[in-house]
């Protein structure tokens, strides 16, 4: 009874996650096809709120590797989660004046391909042996995916550090000291932890795939 309701809550969660990554492909995909790039300005208008509840829901992905009812290294997965819903929340969704930016686009666009690559495995995992071929998509083209969006997520802090120049987020702590923290250089000290903890990430999704496919390979050879 405890298999079935852990597998129905994984298959749920994977097909909600994949239908609105899905959604978001299709609908960036139509707006460039009809307005070219002049779609690139209003990508978070159009998409900006499934984007948000789906980067929220993985949230519960951290949870999933805790408790065991999903394998998987929980420091690549909580980095992963951490960086974007950083990124989202504290610069895209904060900053209206930064939404129409070229790099709001391209960030999504990231995103959902690594979204893409992940989700539709997850769910043949599920219900049947995925192929070869969704196999190496999962844990081979994700990895220059990820590294290239880590990158952007870099870019894009970078530029947003001018509007945070005005005191937004900047706070002046009392206790025990009087210090006063300009959120611009809590932004710029983040960005070498970012570097230090993606490459910690690369190295266990290299250490993943590596696993995942011997072990593909040692039951082929079984066969």
């Amino acid at each position: 009874m405890r298999c079935s309701i852990r597998l129905a809550y994984l298959l749920l969660y994977n097909l909600l996650q994949f239908s609105g990554n899905t959604w978001i492909f299709a609908n960036m995909m139509a707006r460039f096809v009809f307005f070219g790039r002049g779609a690139q300005a209003d990508t978070f208008y159009s998409v900006g709120v499934i984007m948000c509840v789906c980067q929220l829901l993985s949230v519960l992905e951290l949870f999933h590797i805790a408790d065991g009812i999903e394998k998987g290294w929980l420091f690549p997965r909580f980095v992963q989660v951490l960086e974007r819903n950083l990124l989202l929340f504290v610069v895209f969704v904060s900053l209206e004046e930064f939404q129409s930016n070229p790099m709001v686009c391209v960030q999504f666009s990231l995103w959902n391909i690594l979204q893409l690559l992940r989700y539709p495995h997850g769910l043949l995992c599920l219900v049947s042996t995925p192929s070869a071929n969704t196999l190496w998509a999962r844990y081979t083209l994700r990895i220059p995916v990820y590294v290239v969006s880590v990158l952007t997520e870099g870019v894009s802090i970078w530029q947003a550090l001018p509007y945070f120049e005005d005191g937004m987020f900047s706070v002046q702590l009392q206790a025990p000291v009087q210090v006063f923290v300009y959120f611009p250089y809590v932004l710029m000290a983040y960005l070498p932890l970012l570097a230090a903890a993606a490459s910690v990430t690369v190295w266990h999704l290299l250490k993943e795939r590596k696993q995942q496919l011997d072990s593909w390979n040692k039951k082929l050879k079984r066969k």
